[in-house]
């Protein structure tokens, strides 16, 4: 199972990143759970048609007693993708981060994974914070690997570094480590030369690089992925290319 676990600055496109990979995993055959790391809770939107599933946190809120089946607390989207939102806690009340440590546990107690017998398990986590319940999807086997997004801007490799370095150390714990960086790019000068230096000094990979690309906000203003709205732009099969990356990267680590 690929487990994999996006962090990165926000605004910086961590959520169009892994709904578009879920996505390409789904559309290369592979059974996918997304879940949603965020209060926000629009991690998953774009792979149910703009429709949002209820957030896990509001629906504890709601309800008198915990939900007996996943199904309660997940939508399935296009290609079949499992979507959960995580949610957070009232505005203004509460830690988003307990959010995420409840919603875990609950899954848990569900037996999701074993039920759902995923392929590939995506976490599309709130902004920099790598800390808290933030830091559970990297905690104790949730997620594998990281992925952090970035661009050339100046504050979004900041949070990079931020990241990277939390979890640095976090490696003597058996946690997750950071497999690379995505580049998703923002047209900023030399941005390429800034990022491939970066990921030089730390020793990491760009794993796959994103272009700046209407055809994803078009089809966002849509409810879609780029993936179901057009699969053959060249900006679909980028995805589709990093989805075949992961893929084989996870086997030849298993073989």
């Amino acid at each position: 199972m690929l487990k994999l676990a996006l962090y990165g600055k926000g605004g910086i496109g961590k959520s169009t990143m892994t709904a578009n990979l879920a996505a390409a995993f789904a559309s290369l055959g592979k059974r996918v759970i997304q879940i949603g790391c965020d209060p926000k809770a629009d991690s998953t939107i774009n792979l149910l048609g703009g429709t949002a599933v209820e957030p896990v946190m509001d629906y504890l809120r709601t309800h008198d007693e915990y939900p007996d089946d996943y199904h309660q607390i997940s939508k399935q989207g296009f290609g079949g993708v499992l979507c959960i939102e995580t949610g957070g806690p009232t505005p203004g009340l509460g830690c988003a981060g307990r959010g995420i440590i409840a919603t875990f546990q609950l899954l848990e107690e569900l037996e999701l994974f074993e039920k759902w017998k995923p392929d590939v398990v995506l976490y599309d986590v709130l902004g920099d914070v790598v800390c808290g319940g933030f830091a559970a999807p990297i905690r104790e086997g949730y997620a594998q690997k990281v992925l952090i997004v970035t661009s050339g801007e100046k504050m979004a490799l900041y949070a990079a570094n931020n990241i990277y370095t939390a979890v640095k150390n976090f490696e003597d714990r058996s946690y997750a480590r950071v497999l690379g960086l995505i580049l998703n790019h923002r047209n900023v000068e030399d941005e390429t030369a800034k990022v491939r230096a970066f990921a030089d000094e730390r020793g990491l990979d760009i794993v796959g690089e994103i272009p700046r690309s209407d055809d994803i906000i078009r089809f966002e203003d849509q409810g879609k992925t780029v993936i179901e709205g057009d699969a053959g732009l060249p900006v679909s099969r980028t995805f589709l290319e990093l989805a075949r990356k992961l893929l084989e990267t996870e086997n030849e680590e298993t073989a």
